[in-house]
């Protein structure tokens, strides 16, 4: 019991410092993974039966920092194919021909760059990004007439939504639930689809709000990431290039194809439809793959940290002191799981414990190791929060980068877009009970 309650004093204390922004993620992780087994009583070294490394050097720690691989490969890649995408012009040609087909009308032009943006994110990834297409974005919408504060919610809105189908991400959690991407890429077909309507919802409630009825009066400026080194996208090979962003969801969606596999061929489709000459196209190629490895970076040693976690709270000694506390937790019941996850939802703010990127990879990992609950409505409860934590955690990169950008307090954008984000991650929840519920009846899986 003592072990327990030290172990949850852990988490707490590791929580407490990473809200108030007095130790960061990168470094939290693996810190409270190696506490959390000392205090089980995990050996520092030690093998099984079979010779297999189970201690907390050899099996944790060591064993932590490649649980990731493939999901750290696949983010590498969208890193990548993200950078050169910017740098052949293909995000700035999207945005610039999305806000031409807008004309001069507000609502047409907000709705349309609320859909570039979240295709745009399907792809992209890291701060990088995030500056190259705001630095494009929001001075369109805000030039229209868009109040600094809606403009930097539909932004943040609409990379919430794209981000649902951005296959990197999809690796990354298929392998912390240990289900096939399949499963996961369906339910975030749904969520993306939520978050989406719920955009809609957000753009128009604004308009009402705000009486929107201004013209364009100043130009966009030209973004603040690298600047394109190619020519105008334009013709047949500029309209194949700028469908780019597709290409992995298409692939990995309807070919099933492995989501590293697909990544490289969209590189190499934006590469042939935007090369100016095979030197030029070499060099941006590797200068793009060494961008992409710096952008990545953070993320991968995130994941690092969350592959050691992940191997920490499934131990079998750290199970063996929580799972008794967990059990009296964790709901059982059908209505208790749905009220449960979704008043709890919010808990992804702040690194809080349903945070997917923080502690929430260890608690899930947990939950998932009691056999109470099946792997889908774990997936499902922690997807579905994972919409808060995308779009209205205050303390992302992207949500400080983009309310300073348009001058106004993070918190305002996190109030603003919360209860729309709740009510998506509401819908998830009731949604992974209803499909779980239906693979049941259907005899395809059992009920915990």
């Amino acid at each position: 019991m003592i072990q327990g309650i030290l172990i949850l004093l852990t988490f707490i204390v590791v929580a407490a410092l990473m809200m108030a922004k007095k130790l960061p993620t990168l470094v939290a992780l693996p810190l409270m993974a190696v506490v959390i087994g000392l205090i089980a009583g995990v050996p520092l070294i030690a093998k099984d039966d079979q010779g297999v490394a189970t201690g907390l050097l050899d099996g944790v720690f060591e064993g932590g920092t490649v649980k990731m691989a493939s999901a750290i490969i696949a983010v590498v890649f969208g890193a990548w194919l993200g950078q050169l995408m910017n740098r052949t012009g293909v995000t700035e040609t999207i945005i610039k021909k999305s806000a031409e087909l807008g004309g001069g009308r507000p609502l047409v032009v907000t709705l349309i760059m609320a859909v570039a943006t979240a295709l745009l994110f399907t792809t992209l990834s890291g701060l990088g990004s995030i500056i190259m297409v705001g630095s494009i974005v929001l001075p369109i919408l805000i030039s229209v007439g868009i109040p600094a504060a809606s403009a930097a919610c539909v932004f943040l809105m609409s990379f919430t939504t794209g981000l649902a189908l951005n296959v990197a991400n999809w690796q990354v959690f298929a392998k912390l639930f240990s289900l096939d991407i399949a499963v996961v890429q369906g339910f975030e077909f749904y969520l993306a689809a939520a978050t989406g309507v719920a955009t809609v919802v957000f753009i128009l409630v604004e308009f009402a709000r705000n009486g929107i009825k201004f013209a364009f009066s100043a130009p966009a400026p030209s973004p603040a990431g690298p600047s394109s080194d190619t020519r105008a996208l334009k013709g047949v090979t500029g309209a194949l290039a700028m469908l780019t962003p597709l290409i992995p969801i298409v692939l990995v969606a309807a070919l099933k194809l492995p989501v590293t596999v697909a990544f490289t061929i969209g590189i190499a489709w934006c590469l042939v439809f935007t090369a100016r000459g095979f030197s030029r196209a070499m060099n941006t190629l590797a200068k793009t793959c060494y961008d992409g490895i710096t952008d990545a970076g953070p993320a991968v040693i995130l994941m690092v940290g969350i592959g050691i976690l992940f191997l920490s709270v499934t131990h079998p000694k750290v199970k063996e002191v929580l799972d008794p506390i967990l059990l009296a937790v964790v709901p059982s019941s059908r209505w208790a799981y749905i009220l449960f996850f979704i008043v709890l939802a919010p808990l992804a703010l702040y690194r809080g414990p349903m945070n997917m990127f923080g502690l929430g990879s260890g608690i899930a990992a947990l939950i998932t190791g009691l056999g109470t609950m099946n792997p889908l409505a774990v997936m499902a409860a922690f997807l579905s929060a994972e919409r808060i934590q995308a779009g209205a955690d205050p303390t992302n990169t992207q949500n400080v980068w983009t309310a300073n950008f348009c001058e106004v307090d993070v918190n305002t954008c996190t109030k603003r877009i919360l209860p729309y984000l709740w009510a998506v991650s509401a819908i998830g929840v009731l949604l992974g009970e209803w499909n779980q519920h239906q693979m049941e009846s259907n005899g395809i899986i059992e009920r915990n």
